[in-house]
This record gives C-alpha cells, structure tokens and sequence, in this order.
C-alpha cells in the first residue's frame, strides 16, 4: 500500500475504456477525434464523472511525451483565467510556433464556468482567430454560465452522474489494488457511506477511501469518525437533530448546531434533506420547503453566515410539521 501519491492520480483513467459510465460520451468522442480538423470541445457535467481525464487522454492520444509539455497548457480557470491571463500567457502560448507543422496544441480550461463574463469575451476572441492548430477543450459543471458565442463555437459533450453501483465497483477495485483490510461485517456500510460522502463525485470517494486510511481509521473502522472527518453530523448527532425537530423543539435544534466542533453547510443541507421523510412534514409544503432550502444554499454561497442561515432553515422546517 502507497500514500504517497494520492491515490486519483494513481488510479486516474489512461484510456477510453478506462472511463468509468460515460459510454455516449466517450463512444461519440472516438469517432470525433479521429478527424484533427475537430473543432473546439465542452464537456458538461457533475464534478468527479470523468471530464478532467477524458480531455488529457485526448491530449495524450496527439501529443507524444517530449512535446506534450510544450504544447499542452492545462489550468484551472476558476483561480487562473482572468484578464491579465488572457492577454499575456494564453495570447503568448497560442501565438508560439508549434515544434513541428503537425503537432497540435490543447489548452485545456478546468472549471471554465467560473470564468468572469468579461472574460469569457476576451477568451472568446482568443478561440476565434487560433489557428487549426489549436485546440481549445473547456471543462464545466453548468455550461449555462458559457457564453453563447463560445459555446457555438465548441463541440459539445456531456459526462452524466455516475451510477451508485459503479462508484463502489471502482472502490473495491482500488481497495483490492491496495491490499487494504476492511472488516467483513462492516464493508458494505462503509463502501456506502464513502458513495453518500462522495455524493456521486468518484474523484470525493477516492480520496475519502485515501484519506481513511492515512488517518488509520480502518482498523476499527469507526464509520462516525469517517463521517466527521468529512464535515457530516454524525449519526447520533443527526437522530437528536431529527428528534428536536419532530418535537417542534427550535430551542434544542440550535443548541445541537452550536454545539457542533465544525458546521459544513451544504453537507448538513444535504443529511437533512434525506432526513426529512422522518420528521411528519405536510407533504404539500415539500416543493415550497426545497425551495426555501435552494435560497438558503445560495445565501450561504454568497456568503452569508452559515449558523444564521442554517437556524433559520431549522426554523422554515419546524414550522411546516404537522
């Protein structure tokens, strides 16, 4: 067993067929790539399915190890990509000549949706006037934050959630690989509880299983732990919640809160969500209630504060128990 290197890129994909349940995407891009003069790429879809992978497979699939350094520019736009960026070390790397007349250049942009709307026009006249030689692939979660004119000028494809079961097949695969030791009587539930924390993010699921072990947490594999850890409440921490909240009781709701080390919200929104079923809510005001929990996820991403917003979701869900 090695934890030196994180166990994503150890076990990152190296072919098509190593791509975990995109088989429309992936068949169509087989097709696709076959012809160099393709066009600009998107791939769209939830974090951890595989588009990362699939685009340097691809970049790979062109470019030979001694000039695929030089012309292969991969960035996570999220941090990267702003004006100044553009201008200079994009501008610089498309408009450098290529080593050899048949060498392509990719420019692969990672979470590209985070890219400012300025920027994206900026980006936009980059793509426009890049010669065949170059190709833009862009990697987004919401491609509904991609400019039109981007968009129109990229091929696109689109990487869906992976299946629960896969998830865990591929986990076992690396547990296997890795000789890890799981108690018998507790492996299924583990293996389920890495696919809940992951909430469908295979790259998430890994590095839980990685961080599991490098915290020795297998050897008695206490799942609450895991579940701290990883920013959960833990499950009696959650059945006193549930409880206060099917007793209508708002006052020991907030202690509970408050009385947790760290409060990650979008994960306590998450438990709580598949909590409600247990607590007697009216079932005509579910649709409201989700709504009212889609504003609070967005307060708390634009910054609000997270025990307030939170308290007041409490306060949203007790007063819709029958």
């Amino acid at each position: 067993m090695s934890l030196e290197i994180p166990w994503v890129e150890k076990y990152r994909p190296k072919t098509f067929d190593d791509i975990v349940s995109q088989n429309i995407a992936i068949n169509n891009l087989k097709e696709f790539i076959k012809n160099p003069n393709m066009p600009h790429m998107i791939f769209a879809g939830p974090a951890g399915t595989g588009k990362t992978s699939t685009a340097m497979i691809i970049a790979e699939s062109f470019l030979n190890r001694e000039n695929l350094s030089v012309n292969l520019l991969e960035v996570n736009a999220s941090d990267t990509v702003r004006i100044d960026f553009v201008r200079s070390v994009l501008k610089n790397f498309v408009n450098q000549n290529l080593i050899s007349d048949s060498s392509l250049k990719f420019v692969i942009l990672d979470e590209a949706d985070n890219i400012p709307g300025q920027v994206q026009q900026a980006l936009r006249r980059i793509i426009e006037k890049a010669s065949l030689n170059i190709k833009f692939i862009l990697l987004c979660n919401y491609i509904n934050r991609i400019i039109d004119p981007i968009i129109s000028r990229c091929a696109v494809f689109r990487f869906v959630t992976l299946p629960k079961e896969k998830i865990i097949e591929r986990l076992k695969h690396i547990t296997k690989k890795e000789r890890l030791q799981i108690p018998a009587d507790k492996s299924e539930k583990f293996f389920e509880l890495l696919f809940f924390i992951s909430g469908g993010d295979l790259r998430k699921a890994i590095n839980t299983l990685q961080m599991s072990v490098s915290l020795e947490l297998l050897d008695n594999l206490e799942l609450n732990e895991i579940l701290r850890i990883s920013g959960f409440m833990d499950e009696k921490t959650l059945k006193d919640l549930t409880m206060a909240i099917k007793n209508k009781d708002f006052g020991k709701s907030r202690e509970i809160i408050n009385s947790m080390e760290t409060l990650d919200s979008r994960n306590f929104i998450r438990q709580l969500m598949e909590a409600l079923p247990r607590v007697n809510i009216n079932l005509n005001e579910i649709p409201i209630l989700r709504s009212y929990i889609g504003e609070i996820d967005y307060r708390i991403s634009l910054g609000a504060n997270e025990k307030i917003q939170v308290s007041a979701l409490l306060a949203g869900i007790i007063e819709n128990i029958e």
